[in-house]
């Protein structure tokens, strides 16, 4: 009976910390993309970018097509949302997280772009990887 009950414990603190795991590393998400709307909001783009991996290996979807690398995407940005007018006011709808694995999510949201020169909103899939302990976006599917 001893071992039933050690077993029994141990189950469910682990599914305790696996959920905890999971609320923290959600609100950490959700904290840093609160910061990326809100630095991208005042026309900080380098700063809007230290949400993703800075690497080759980053990919980003989007209507013109896949950009690969973190300085490739950071100048798709410059150029498409040159001035504050174009970048406007980027607020998130983060509608779905789901933990691929221990320390990878997909999170599925909506972006709303209220600009001078015409709001823009849409749908996004974003895939993150806790990388020395803090949350990076390594894949962006906006549309």
């Amino acid at each position: 009976m001893p071992i039933l009950v050690f077993l029994l414990f141990t189950a469910c603190n682990s599914q305790k910390a696996a959920t905890t795991t999971y609320q923290t590393s959600k609100q950490e998400i959700t904290t840093m993309m609160m910061q990326q709307a809100k630095d991208w909001s005042n026309g900080d783009l380098v700063a809007f970018m230290q949400g993703y991996i800075k690497s080759d290996s980053l990919k980003f979807v989007g209507s013109s097509g896949i950009t690969y690398g973190w300085q490739q995407t950071l100048d798709n940005y410059k150029k498409g949302y040159p001035t504050k007018e174009h970048t406007g006011t980027l607020t998130f709808k983060l509608r779905d997280f789901d933990q691929l694995a221990n320390n990878v999510f997909l999170v599925i949201g909506e972006f709303h772009l209220k600009r001078q020169v015409g709001d823009a909103d849409g749908m996004f899939s974003i895939i993150l990887k806790r990388i020395k302990g803090e949350w990076k976006i390594i894949a962006d599917h906006s549309s």
